[in-house]
């Protein structure tokens, strides 16, 4: 198909641009203008190649627009053009759907109380407004393990909110908002996953989330548990209630012990050195102390966790 007139005039414009650089800047600046324009085609390249993968393996029946919206790559790409099925409500709501069964075990249910424009006319992006139902006791780890999980879920859904805040939620200190959140091809490593609050100058604020994969996650049944552990970083209780997964910091609050040998009663957690019981499904509560929740969120066969500065390698 030939190109079409606004086409070859946007091409054209490009070099002009391009050209006017490299007199006013040298040639220096022509050659970084290039690189630039070198990795936004290559970015969009990207983006077709997985338009064309999700839309060839499309089960028949498949709505096209429905199928590349809800892809994290493409559907950022939508939003970047104003061309996404859903709108940025919608797009919150199944964010938080997503995460719901996770949240309701550490502070009850989320509710949506106001999408805002931050700066003149959202120039400097959304700010999104959550009130939480429910609470954990004033748990400061499940505090935090709240916020970071809703927010790594609307950044991968919604890439335009910017900002954060979760009425009920206790901030022990100032925290840097999300100054930037952005789509990732599919194949791109791990450490390069959206979501995270990265300020311009690219340092990362004390205590910032860490989301990493678990490697060969444990194949666990409904009522069984197990420690991951890998070298270098603090060991992990997995554990398997219908529904879904749970971590927690392999560590008894109240005796200071291990929790590999623990057994799970229904939806308790037995210390098997104290005897003490802890609420799996409500953030580890017990008589005796609060275990320690680790943010989890479990998709298509993986499983990701977040750990400040802590990376997980292969498990044992």
């Amino acid at each position: 198909m030939a190109a079409t007139a606004k086409e070859r005039q946007t091409g054209e414009h490009i070099a002009a641009l391009l050209d006017d650089l490299g007199r006013s800047m040298g040639p220096a600046g022509r050659d970084l203008a290039d690189e630039l324009v070198h990795s936004i085609v290559e970015f969009y390249g990207c983006g077709l190649a997985r338009v064309v993968e999700l839309l060839r393996d499309a089960p028949e029946g498949t709505d096209p627009l429905t199928l590349l919206g809800g892809d994290e790559l493409v559907g950022g790409l939508l939003v970047l053009h104003d061309l996404h099925p859903e709108d940025t409500l919608t797009r919150v709501g199944r964010a938080l759907d997503e995460v719901r069964p996770y949240l309701g075990s550490h502070a009850g249910d989320v509710d949506i109380a106001g999408i805002d424009p931050e700066g003149d006319e959202g120039a400097g992006g959304l700010t999104l407004r959550l009130r939480l139902r429910g609470s954990c006791d004033g748990c400061p780890s499940s505090a935090q393990t709240v916020r970071w999980t809703i927010e790594e879920a609307v950044a991968r859904r919604v890439p335009e909110i910017s900002k954060v805040e979760v009425e009920g939620v206790t901030e022990e200190q100032p925290r840097t908002k999300l100054l930037q959140i952005t789509t990732r091809p599919p194949d791109a490593p791990a450490g390069d996953a959206p979501g995270r609050a990265v300020p311009a100058d690219g340092i990362r604020p004390a205590g910032a989330a860490e989301w990493q994969p678990l490697t060969e996650p444990p194949a666990l049944a409904d009522g069984e548990s197990t420690v991951y552990e890998s070298a270098g970083t603090a060991p992990l209780l997995l554990i398997r209630l219908p529904g879904n997964l749970y971590a927690y910091r392999d560590h008894c609050p109240g005796c200071a012990g291990r929790l590999g040998a623990a057994t799970v009663d229904g939806e308790r957690l037995r210390c098997p050195s104290c005897a003490a019981e802890y609420d799996i499904r409500r953030a580890g509560q017990g008589e005796r102390g609060h275990l320690e929740p680790v943010p989890l969120l479990e998709e298509n066969g993986s499983v990701r966790v977040a750990l400040p500065g802590i990376l997980l390698g292969t498990g044992t």
